[in-house]
Parts: structure tokens; sequence; C-alpha cells
């Protein structure tokens, strides 16, 4: 989803659909770690569902650039491609807080997220990016779920 920051900041999309809650909100409800986050990735070509839970997920307030905490992976995904991203700000096209100089990762890879993901669910499908390391067959994924779940 190639949006820019300030739709990114305050959410966009159908709720029954594509839809991001907004960091300002997810950076409000996660700020005591009362949830943990879960990923629902389902596989292109098999349509074979895996998950990814995270005891800890934190983003933290824009002034931060959205950085995010994450840890405690557990899941049938069989790799912890998310977790690389701890520690990461939040980029979009027209923000770019990757910290790779030469390139700009969420413009690149149309989608906003954080860091150069080794999980990017929320890349455009056009660009073949839409895809979550570890999974079989390239983890090249049909769709995807991220949500907040209760302690």
């Amino acid at each position: 989803m190639n949006r820019s920051w300030a739709e990114y900041k305050e959410g966009f999309g159908d709720p029954s659909g594509n839809y991001w809650l907004g960091n300002d909100l997810l950076s409000q409800l996660t700020a005591n770690n009362r949830y943990k986050l879960r990923f629902d990735l389902q596989q292109r070509g098999t349509g074979n569902w895996y998950y990814a839970e995270y005891s800890t997920f934190i983003v933290q307030s824009e002034a931060y650039n959205y950085t995010l905490q994450v840890g405690g992976y557990s899941g049938n995904a069989n790799y912890d491609a998310f977790g690389f991203n701890h520690g990461e700000k939040f980029s979009t096209f027209d923000t770019d807080n990757d910290g790779w100089s030469y390139s700009n990762c969420a413009a690149r890879r149309g989608g906003g997220f954080w860091g150069c993901a080794w999980c990017l669910v929320n890349a455009a499908c056009s660009t073949g990016l839409f895809h979550c390391h570890g999974l079989p067959r390239d983890g090249h994924l049909q769709s995807s779920r991220m949500w907040l779940q209760c302690q």
C-alpha cells in the first residue's frame, strides 16, 4: 500500500479489506505492551496459511518516527522475519527513515513499513516483493493480516 506518511499516520482503507489502523493509534494502543501482534500469512500458489506472533509489540510515537520494539516470536512461519525490524523506524515513499543511504526501501518496494524488511506485508503486489522470508517457495504471499490481541 504505497501511501504517504500522513496517510499511515492517520490510517486508511476499509476495515473489511485493505486497512491500516494508523501509526498514531498503534503508538497509543501499544505504549503499555498490553497487546501482542499476530500475522496471518497466506502463501501465493498453495493458499496455505502460516502465522507469526510476537509477545512484545510497541510502536513509539511520531517524535521517534514510530520506532518499532518487537520480540518474543512464536508460530509456524518457520522464521522470525519480522523480528529483524526491531529498532527500525517507519518509512514511506515520502519520508525515508530506513537507514539505507543509497535507497528508500518504501519507495522502491511500494509500501510503508519498518526498515528494509524481511517480511514485507505492505509491499505492492505488483512489485513482486509482497512476501515474508522463511515461508516455503520464497515466501510469496497472496494475502496478509496484522492484528493486535490482548495479552
